[in-house]
């Protein structure tokens, strides 16, 4: 852990290197160049097939998706995150707004076919006594971060107690984050899919002030996502199918330091809000848009 620490550390030292340099254009060129992301990107709606090919999207008029290649060119480009080493399934972007405008809010999409993961435990989770063990966890990795010269990161509670729907296998909630002591917390929103081989990862990328418009299109968000028929959570085939190591605690508790449950959010979330006090990111409040919005219409 202490090692992937330390290589979370470089890259965040690196982040504003890999961002185009916004900040030294002039409002006209940072307007032609915003608008020439945006007229490249391919918005879909409708019925979308991802690209693991074992699931599909229904996007609703409300919202747009974005593929992989367009969403890399959002989260690098844009919002000037590290590239990853493998492409992801997507994003998806309310339909009202643009990946330039500050108010913006997005959902990246994953899949991690790690097994079958069991919801026999469901109903004997306590998520009070989990969520006080998450604390400690974090609270002894904060104390590695900053040791080592990072900021400081603290589990303030949950924004919203894990909910499982037992009919449709989708498994939510979100956590409520510091870092740095910063007058502002950050909104970690989680959403779970359970198939047959593995789960689709959906997470939010907003801020605390935006958890009441994401709680207004949750079920708008937790119907887009589902696996096709075959590879669905009651396809599975104990005699054939791989188990996952862990349960639907694991998905939560396990994982809140690993590199979809927590960081990996965490970091797309603090580049896009500007909150990242090592990057010293001076774009926040800039909105490609303000008085020029009408233009991406």
């Amino acid at each position: 852990m202490k090692k992937w620490l330390l290589t979370l550390g470089c890259l965040l030292l690196s982040l504003k290197a890999l961002a185009v340099d916004t900040d030294n254009m002039t409002d006209e060129e940072y307007s032609q160049w915003a608008q020439g992301i945006w007229d490249k990107l391919d918005r879909q709606t409708g019925t979308i097939t991802l690209p693991n090919g074992v699931a599909t999207l229904n996007v609703p008029e409300n919202f747009y998706y974005l593929s992989p290649k367009d969403a890399e060119t959002v989260l690098v480009d844009v919002w000037g995150n590290p590239p990853s080493s493998e492409l992801g399934q997507g994003m998806l972007f309310p339909a009202d707004v643009t990946p330039f405008d500050a108010e913006s809010w997005g959902v990246t999409i994953d899949y991690e076919e790690d097994g079958y993961v069991s919801d026999d435990d469901a109903a004997d989770i306590d998520y009070d006594d989990m969520l006080a063990d998450m604390k400690k966890d974090v609270a002894e990795e904060s104390k590695y971060r900053e040791k080592n010269g990072y900021g400081s990161v603290a589990l303030v509670g949950w924004a919203e107690k894990p909910y499982y729907d037992a009919s449709s296998h989708k498994l939510y909630w979100a956590k409520e984050m510091n870092f740095d002591h910063s007058d502002v917390n950050t909104l970690n929103f989680n959403i779970r899919v359970l198939g047959r081989k593995g789960v689709l990862v959906l997470n939010f990328i907003a801020s605390m002030e935006q958890k009441a418009e994401i709680n207004t299109n949750l079920e708008t968000v937790l119907a887009i996502a589902n696996f096709d028929e075959g590879s669905r959570y009651q396809d599975f085939n104990p005699e054939l199918d791989k188990v996952a190591a862990y349960g639907l605690g694991g998905l939560i508790a396990g994982k809140v330091l690993a590199k979809v449950g927590f960081f990996a959010a965490a970091l797309l979330l603090l580049k896009k809000f500007g909150v990242f006090l090592l990057a010293g990111l001076a774009w926040l409040g800039r909105k490609v848009f303000s008085g020029r919005k009408e233009k991406t219409e």
